[in-house]
């Protein structure tokens, strides 16, 4: 297959060298990011979509979809489909949608979960919304790409799955370096907690496979330094698309206002940025209640 690939970070280089790596033919564009190994340079957005079958945009934030949805829509022939991977607010995956579908393209909005480790060994999940022609176009490339690809429903709705998702992420991950705070304070070993939480009714993917205490449970970013496997700012980001998305639509989301309201304290005043965002750990290690 022939495929355009718009935005080679650290999500979307290793997403796109999978897809050569597996016999497809890859053009790619960025405007600072290097080549990954088997995809070919192109000069420009527009270039990279020509002639493609799918092409598959990983960027920053919906302002920047929008304007190179702009620049790639006139260049794709019809029939195409345009692919976003990025995490962007719903209206601005809908409007891509809506434009792509009046130029005689289908479109898909698939954000992903699973970070630059699931972008480099292909174990990403995939939320997708869209037409079910466009997602059987694609789907071969999920299976490339990810372990997993939910069909969620019409355009919008795979970053509506995705909004939800990390909203919980966020708020979950809270808890647990809450909780792990409390037990240091309670003279409660930690190994011995997360094998009373890790089996019990707070069970969640915070603490069995991303545990933000350093030697305890499976290997994270914990054990690293809290070098960012997935970032506080972008977590951040997040947290702000939800509560963004829960204004429009008038849900009441406390619990997700209050863990976007500590992200950006931890982002913007304290030590968070460029941190993984399980680094709530130590700052509530930090922190006494008054």
């Amino acid at each position: 297959m022939k495929i355009g690939f718009i935005g080679l970070g650290n999500m979307g280089g290793p997403m796109a060298a999978n897809l050569a790596a597996a016999g497809h033919e890859v053009r790619g564009f960025d405007l600072d990011a290097p080549m990954p190994e088997g995809v070919q340079a192109a000069d420009s957005a527009a270039d990279a979509a020509t002639g493609a079958e799918v092409v598959i945009s990983m960027l920053p934030n919906g302002k920047i979809l929008r304007s190179v949805a702009d620049e790639v829509i006139p260049a794709m022939a019809a029939g195409a489909v345009l692919c976003d991977c990025s995490t962007v607010d719903v209206e601005s995956a809908r409007a891509v949608a809506a434009q792509a579908h009046d130029a005689g393209l289908g479109a898909l909005d698939a954000p992903v979960s699973g970070g630059v480790g699931g972008a480099t060994n292909g174990t990403l999940t995939f939320m997708v919304g869209g037409d079910d022609a466009a997602f059987a176009t694609a789907a071969p490339l999920f299976d490339i790409m990810g372990q997993k690809a939910v069909h969620c429903g019409a355009a919008g709705a795979g970053q509506s799955a995705k909004i939800c998702n990390n909203m919980i992420l966020g708020v979950t991950m809270i808890a647990t370096c809450e909780a792990f705070a409390l037990a240091d304070k309670l003279n409660l070993d930690r190994q011995k907690m997360f094998d009373v939480v890790s089996t019990s009714s707070g069970y969640s993917w915070s603490m069995n496979a991303y545990c933000p205490a350093p030697g305890v449970g499976p290997t994270s970013p914990a054990d690293n330094d809290y070098k960012p496997g997935f970032a506080s700012e972008l977590m951040l980001k997040d947290l702000r698309l939800s509560q963004q998305a829960a204004e429009a639509v008038g849900a009441d989301t406390p619990m997700g206002e209050q863990a976007m309201e500590i992200y950006r304290t931890f982002v913007e005043n304290e030590s968070g940025l460029g941190t993984d965002f399980s680094a709530m750990l130590p700052r509530f290690e930090k922190r006494s209640r008054s």
